[in-house]
């Protein structure tokens, strides 16, 4: 054996030990996302969450692997076998292949593709195959009406999404995710298009299926969604494969706006500094996601999908028109950041004064309809 053969050789043996990290920093951490979730919620709703378990609840998480892996595997009497039981496999593995090719650091990851922005586009979309196998296998109303519209909303976020990495990518002149970094080293690129990032962090919750856009998986409405027939095993890998999303989605997001492990000073202090950087970004942007989960309430499914066909993927191509008319004449990358600050604050502003509104709107019809609700 020619051990110089990429095909046989060492290439191959140290892809594996880096596959084998990756998995087991992967577990580790979605262990310690669910009990940070757990504990950050608590502190907003002014309780205290996991306390007991271990110094601070810190094995809790641990201790709830172990109850789900001892639980029976139940399936349904009327679900289909092989497409009940490979739904989470199918689901899965779109999120740790995403994972192998984000660079953690200068050299550190599992490959460095050179079309690598292009290669997540291509695998995120694959996710919706092992949701919809999930809904369509149990043999369950509320688990196909969750899988329903989860791929419904899942494809249409996908638009905005693609584009706002577009909108980066124009800038940047590539594909490829380290280059990328490397050209974030004296500003990230967050300060050029931070309505890109607006578009891209709601976007990413959609496609997460966190609040406030978990329509597919509304204990209130279905009852859980499309891993409402699963135990044990199973739905904890529906679990793995939510939180690895979210961590995956966050360094993704490190990577491309904020500058990933090259800003601050990521070239000159080595990999350690660099390493710290990427996954302080990635801690930040969940911090984010979780915040939106304790302080902003669910939407409808129909607000949901106006909010993306009539709002955001129109904003997303305008986005691209004014990028394409910078580049084409060569205009200053201030002016063009500056049009991009005023066009987020815009968005922003306006999504917001029409929440106001309706809300006040909520209020007063309710006040009308029940005046003794108006008096002191």
């Amino acid at each position: 054996m020619d051990f110089a053969d990429p095909f046989f050789g060492i290439s191959w043996l140290d892809a594996l030990i880096r596959l084998v990290i990756v998995v087991g920093v992967m577990t580790l951490v979605v262990m310690y996302l669910i009990y940070g979730e757990r504990k950050l919620l608590g502190r907003f709703q002014q309780r205290k969450g996991p306390s007991y378990t271990g110094p601070a609840g810190l094995f809790q998480s641990f201790a709830d692997a172990i109850k789900l892996v001892g639980k029976e595997d139940l399936r349904p009497r009327n679900a289909d076998r092989w497409v009940f039981e490979f739904a989470p496999f199918a689901a899965f593995i779109p999120v740790f292949v995403i994972l192998v090719t984000l660079p953690f650091a200068q050299d550190w990851g599992v490959r460095n593709l050179g079309l690598g922005l292009f290669f997540v586009f291509a695998v995120l979309g694959l996710n919706i195959v092992g949701i919809l196998m999930a809904g369509l296998g149990s043999g369950n109303k509320y688990a196909l009406l969750g899988g329903v519209r989860a791929a419904a909303q899942m494809i249409s976020y996908e638009i905005p999404l693609v584009i706002s990495l577009l909108a980066v990518a124009m800038v940047a002149g590539t594909l490829n995710l380290n280059e990328i970094v490397l050209l974030q080293e004296n500003r990230p690129f967050v300060l050029i298009q931070p309505l890109a990032f607006v578009i891209f962090f709601t976007a990413m919750l959609s496609e997460l299926h966190r609040a406030p856009f978990d329509i597919p998986v509304a204990e209130s409405e279905i009852s859980g969604g499309y891993f409402i027939e699963y135990s044990g095993i199973r739905w904890s890998m529906f679990q793995l494969t939510e939180y690895a999303a979210l961590w995956a989605f966050s360094i993704f997001g490190a990577v491309v706006f904020l500058g990933g492990w090259a800003f601050p000073f990521g070239l000159e202090w080595g990999w350690g500094w660099q390493l710290f950087l990427t996954i302080f970004k990635s801690f930040f942007l969940i911090f984010l996601v979780m915040w939106m989960r304790a302080t902003v309430p669910r939407l409808r499914i129909d607000q949901l999908m106006n909010f993306c066909w009539k709002v955001l993927i129109e904003v997303s191509f305008l986005l691209i028109i004014v990028n394409g008319f910078f580049l084409y004449y060569g205009w200053s990358e201030t002016i063009l950041g500056l049009v991009n600050w005023a066009g987020a604050i815009v968005f922003i502003g306006l999504v917001y004064s029409r929440g106001i509104r309706r809300s006040r709107a909520r209020e007063y019809v309710g006040t009308y309809r029940n005046p003794e609700a108006a008096t002191p």
